[in-house]
């Protein structure tokens, strides 16, 4: 018997979340004697519980095309975190939802806290004996998911960073007396975002990094940006948003998973750069187009989670279940990876950090970590403009 495929999306979005989507809906097409219709449910879990459904069968096959260049989520996403309890309300809601529309398998597109989702969800229908099988496709810019060689968005997150650090610092070193520019890059735990900077050459590269897995003390930071301005005349600063120090964030917001918004971290920095160094500078938060900038997206980005999201459906109809598509890396030249599937208890929550052997000394990476970003940023993709701006899908969104 046919059933329907739902496909969540989940957690902060990235350049290339809807080129995934894309790929589920290509793949399900090859389907068509298992799969009846593709939903998608809006605002992630929420629209599987709140029977917030939509028909993606029913748009055009121009708009679905166009999901390769649209950035954000198009579903819309969220942070919820389910409960402990299985037996809440949100539950009962999720199983009427799943028997009301008839469906079978679910995909989840996101990081850490949504393979949690993944998880729970999979574990429910074990429980009650739905025959629904529940796969998590991996994404996040943030490259920290367990397991997986790199994360879908990391590349093209990568790419924006890298190409923009450039640009800051040939503007900033035009001046013979300039002024410390404090970088902020996404990065809760791990480093990987920020440390992509250091591929570059060094004209072009930070004069100083900073990630979450080195030591950081805000007196060595000074001493060092005293260091490089006294000879330079101007320091170019990276900064991961989550290194670790005194900071002023009791009043700061979390999200459902207990998160602290970490942003902020250049301007604390700052204020100690103006107070004890008495030197200028300027404030650059790289923010929302790190993450969702699709005119610098890595084909190599696209086209994996095009082919995760793939994977991900072929092995929930081949009765697969409580999994997430991990890529396994054969080789680096010519570079090579393989699709696999991993228990998703196994990646739920867990946190991927830059490894010691990547790391060469307190201000660059090891030449092993060139090699391994190198291909993730390679590779450009056709990007339709209307009158200099981007033609971003136009779903219709008809109700389920």
């Amino acid at each position: 018997m046919k059933k329907n495929l739902v496909y969540i999306q989940s957690g902060g979005p990235t350049s290339v979340i809807n080129s995934s989507l894309y790929g589920a809906i290509i793949e399900a097409r090859n389907h068509q004697d298992k799969i009846e219709h593709v939903l998608g449910s809006l605002h992630g879990i929420e629209g599987l519980i709140y029977d917030n459904l939509v028909v993606l069968d029913e748009e055009d096959n121009e708009q679905i095309e166009l999901l390769k260049q649209t950035s954000g989520a198009i579903l819309g996403s969220t942070r919820l975190k389910l409960p402990d309890d299985y037996h809440h309300d949100l539950y009962f809601k999720i199983v009427e939802n799943i028997k009301k529309h008839n469906i079978g398998y679910i995909l989840i597109n996101g990081g850490n806290d949504s393979m949690d989702t993944c998880y729970r969800i999979s574990k429910l229908c074990e429980e009650l004996k739905l025959d629904v099988k529940v796969m998590g496709v991996p994404k996040t810019i943030d490259n920290d998911l367990a397991i997986t060689d790199h994360s879908l968005g990391f590349g093209s997150a990568c790419k924006y960073v890298i190409n923009t650090v450039a640009q800051i610092a040939i503007d900033a070193r035009g001046f013979k007396k300039g002024k410390v520019h404090l970088i902020e890059i996404m990065g809760r735990s791990a480093g990987w975002l920020t440390a992509s900077c250091d591929i570059l050459d060094e004209k072009y590269r930070p004069d100083l990094i900073y990630i979450p897995e080195r030591h950081f003390e805000v007196k060595e930071f000074l001493k060092d940006i005293k260091r490089v301005y006294d000879k330079k005349g101007s320091v170019i600063v990276a900064l991961s948003e989550g290194i670790n120090f005194p900071r002023k964030v009791t009043s700061s917001s979390t999200d459902g998973f207990g998160h602290v918004q970490l942003e902020g971290v250049a301007t604390e920095l700052a204020f100690d750069v103006e107070d004890q160094l008495h030197l200028p500078y300027r404030i650059i938060e790289l923010s929302v187009p790190q993450r969702a900038f699709v005119s610098l997206i890595s084909k190599t980005d696209e086209e994996e989670a095009i082919n995760a999201a793939k994977k991900a459906l072929q092995c929930a109809l081949n009765g697969e279940t409580s999994k997430m598509v991990v890529l396994k890396r054969l080789s680096n030249h010519p570079y090579r990876v393989d699709y696999q599937v991993e228990s998703v208890h196994l990646i739920a929550n867990a946190v991927k950090t830059i490894p010691d052997d990547f790391l060469d000394n307190q201000e660059h990476m090891s030449k092993s970590f060139k090699e391994y970003l190198s291909p993730l940023i390679k590779g450009e993709t056709d990007v339709i403009y209307d009158d200099g701006i981007i033609r971003f899908a136009k779903f219709k969104f008809i109700k389920a």
